[in-house]
């Protein structure tokens, strides 16, 4: 079963999903929202906490693509 089927951001499978890290700060990366209500990813770090787009149900890991939480 896939994290989309169980209501997650992206359609990984659970052992891939939580291999991703924030490219940036090598934080842990768990599913969120956006104030529009798109699946994002959101970095754990506490000094630099990032959120990374989801499109398409594909995490777009870039640092150009990332935005202060």
């Amino acid at each position: 079963m896939t994290e989309s089927s169980q209501g997650g951001a992206t359609s990984l499978e659970p052992w891939a999903r939580a291999l991703l890290r924030c490219p940036v700060t090598g934080a842990e990366l768990v599913d969120g929202t956006d104030e529009d209500g798109q699946p994002v990813l959101v970095s754990q770090d506490p000094e630099r906490p990032l959120v990374y787009p989801v499109r398409d149900g594909i995490p777009v890991l870039l640092a150009d693509e990332a935005r202060p939480a």
